[in-house]
Parts: structure tokens; sequence; C-alpha cells
């Protein structure tokens, strides 16, 4: 598994742990994190899986309002308060990067949530995340 890869199911993790607990201040989420998750912290000693990692959880932290309106937007009669927590921050996830990472190509994003999807969520999440994030990066075009 690549480190990005790697660094976006640690963040995956992370911010369940910011939905699950309600704490918002991301080096008190690290401390969470860590406490709930000790095996994985190992993997954030490496810097280039660290650095993805806080710039992905910050990223959705601050960004959080913009990107719940486009999933609000994009997911028509689901509000996001009623999705699975792990579908909501793995499509938060991927929006924040088709929104502020540039040098990720969005299909990469989608194609990363798509599979991580896969491995943490329900086998009919795939087609609905699929279908907001497809709505989002058009929503996103169109500006």
């Amino acid at each position: 598994m690549g480190d990005r890869r790697l660094a976006r199911e640690l963040a995956l993790k992370a911010l369940f742990c910011c939905d699950t607990g309600k704490k918002e201040d991301p080096k008190e989420l690290l401390k969470l994190f860590c406490l709930n998750f000790e095996d994985e912290f190992e993997y954030l000693k490496k810097e280039s899986i660290y650095s993805f990692f806080y710039l992905l959880v910050n990223g959705v932290l601050e960004s959080s309002i913009e990107i719940d309106g486009f999933i609000n937007k994009c997911s028509k009669n689901w509000r996001i308060s009623r999705m699975s927590i792990v579908d909501r921050n793995i499509m938060r996830i991927a929006i924040f990067e088709i929104l502020k990472c540039s040098d990720i190509p969005s299909n990469v994003s989608i194609n990363e949530a798509l599979e991580i999807s896969k491995k943490y969520s329900d086998t009919c999440s795939g087609p609905f995340i699929n279908g907001v994030l497809n709505h989002v990066l058009i929503l996103i075009k169109t500006k």
C-alpha cells in the first residue's frame, strides 16, 4: 500500500474519531487518535505519511462547512447527518482533495475514495459515494 493511501485511511479513522467524539482541534484529535489506534501511530512517524495525513485531517476540519455543503447539494434525499460516518468522511477527504490539492487528479481522488470504501464501508456505499463525488466534480467544474 502506498504512503498516500495509508495516510488517507489513517485520516478516515481520525475523522471518524472526530465525528464520534466531537473534537475539532486537530492536535486534540491527533492525541485521541493515537490513544485509540496505538498500532497505527507507528505509520505516522514516516514524514510523507504524517504530512499528507495532517493536511487531510486539518484541511477537512477547516473546510468542513464548504465540503459538507457540496455533499448536501449532491446527495439527493439524503441529509449528511443520516449518512454513515464512514461514508461521509470518505467523501469529505475526496472532496477536500478535489478542491484543495491541485497536484492530485480528481479521478485519482474519486478512485481512492471508492477503494477505501470497499475496505471500510458497506458494499452498497460505493455507487452512492461515486455518484455524489461525480456530481461534486461537475458542480466544481461549472463554477
